[in-house]
């Protein structure tokens, strides 16, 4: 394998919606994702109404890559060999020591699992993108409220909290009406939605002057779909893409057979019949890698086309095009924003997207460095009081080398590279730092005193 790799190279741009082509003003959006759970957990299942509460630095318990073991109502930062780093029980940090008793030196059980990615299981549940990490400071704070009043030491809530995002996230929710988070968002899309830089639009439109075919793929349904790219692109934008795939149902898209997940035609945002085979170009719902590849190679005359992805979340969008498909692919990872030294000035629109302060009572800027969880790239391993200390990278972290070829921020910031600019991609011959770009997180570098120590 080479050891750069070009946009330049690719026949085939495919590009996830949420987090990569639309950005949210994460505060905000965390904000309204949590509310919506909440809501659902007090009207409908007679959670503590304390839920509805929020700090203004609760959210700093947001961290991606936390992984909840579910029974033990205990959260988990796991170490690239899945080890513990940290851990809380409920909102509360456990100390090196209780770590230590409760999970010892060795890999968590369930790391096998969890680090093949494929399975999802009712033992754990890892928290990996924006749409679903509030979740896991509500997941908390339904531990703590249980301990203070139940003292329980087994925990059942997780089958209620699977109701609340679906309630809230279901495909006929965005029509209806219903839940609180799809209202909210239609009636305020400025509150939640960043528009798409000029500079992203132009290179969609470049890309497509220089014969690339583009693709939308999102696991959203037509009618979100919709409203999020009227909003940052324009009524135009299905002038920006040969094929849209909307309610794809990742990572199912990439690893189903045609048999298990046909595409469907939509009229009107409702799903049509099943296709056998998918001919031409165009709008379509659900469906498979398989048959869009064979469509791809008949579109540019190719009979091996190389496709690169563009995708935020490891367990839905990296790992499976990694995996399954082959394609090459480049994670959207705004937790290097927080790693930047010197931030760029932002529009006084959204001040807070990019501030690694608290500003008053506002809550922080989005979970790049929350100080409970620490770095998402790298941490110490938890020793007692005089054990010297050792850092480690994170199994997060080890993930995007291991499955990504190219980590950026954003897309804004390669939309001005020439078409040909050669990446270092990650591989395994090259440093742990050498995919990352503009530049690596600090904290991976050596002799940086940049890890939040404790």
């Amino acid at each position: 394998m080479q050891p750069d790799f070009s946009l330049a190279d690719c026949d085939v741009m495919g590009f996830d919606l949420d987090h990569t082509l639309c950005r949210y003003h994460l505060p905000l959006s965390a904000r309204l994702i949590y509310d919506s759970f909440a809501q659902y957990l007090v009207t409908e299942k007679s959670y503590d109404k304390d839920l509805l509460t929020l700090a203004p630095d609760n959210l700093d318990f947001c961290c991606k890559g936390l992984v909840l073991d579910i029974e033990e109502g205990n959260f988990l930062k796991l170490a690239e060999d899945g080890t513990v780093l940290r851990a809380s029980h409920g909102t509360k940090s456990m100390t090196s020591e209780e770590i230590l008793e409760t999970y010892g030196r060795r890999e968590w059980k369930h790391f096998n699992t969890v680090s093949g990615m494929v399975s999802r299981s009712a033992k754990y549940y890892l928290y990996d993108n924006y749409f679903d990490l509030p979740g896991a400071l509500l997941c908390a704070k339904v531990v703590d409220i249980l301990d203070q009043h139940d003292g329980q030491k087994k925990y059942d809530f997780w089958k209620d909290m699977v109701s609340a995002i679906q309630h809230n996230y279901k495909i006929s929710a965005f029509k209806e009406d219903c839940g609180t988070y799809f209202p909210e968002v239609k009636k305020h899309p400025d509150k939640y939605l960043q528009s798409c830089p000029e500079s992203v639009k132009k290179w969609l439109k470049q890309l497509k002057s220089a014969g690339k075919i583009l693709l939308l793929i999102t696991s959203s349904h037509s009618d979100y779909c919709r409203l999020l790219c009227e909003h940052i692109l324009g009524n135009d934008f299905e002038e920006y893409f040969d094929i849209v795939i909307t309610n794809a149902l990742k990572p199912g898209f990439f690893s189903h057979t045609p048999n298990q997940r046909p595409f469907r035609t939509l009229e009107n945002d409702e799903e049509q019949e099943a296709l056998l085979s998918l001919d031409k170009p165009g709008w379509y719902s659900q469906g498979n890698a398989i048959q869009l590849y064979e469509l791809l190679k008949k579109m540019t005359g190719k009979l091996d086309p190389k496709v690169v992805y563009f995708g935020d979340s490891m367990h839905s969008d990296i790992f499976p095009a990694h995996h399954y498909s082959n394609w090459e692919t480049v994670f959207i990872l705004e937790e290097l924003l927080g790693d930047e030294v010197m931030v760029p000035a932002e529009t006084e629109a959204e001040p807070l997207e990019k501030k690694g302060k608290y500003e008053g009572h506002q809550p922080r800027a989005p979970y790049f460095i929350s100080r409970q969880w620490g770095s998402f790239f790298m941490d110490r391993v938890p020793g007692l009081e005089n054990a010297e200390e050792t850092l480690i990278r994170t199994w997060s972290c080890k993930c995007i080398s291991t499955y990504s070829t190219i980590a950026i921020p954003s897309l804004e910031a390669i939309a001005d590279l020439p078409l040909d600019y050669r990446f270092t991609r990650f591989s395994s011959n090259s440093s742990a730092t050498a995919g990352y770009y503009p530049s690596p997180p600090r904290a991976l570098l050596p002799n940086e005193e940049s890890v939040t120590m404790k």
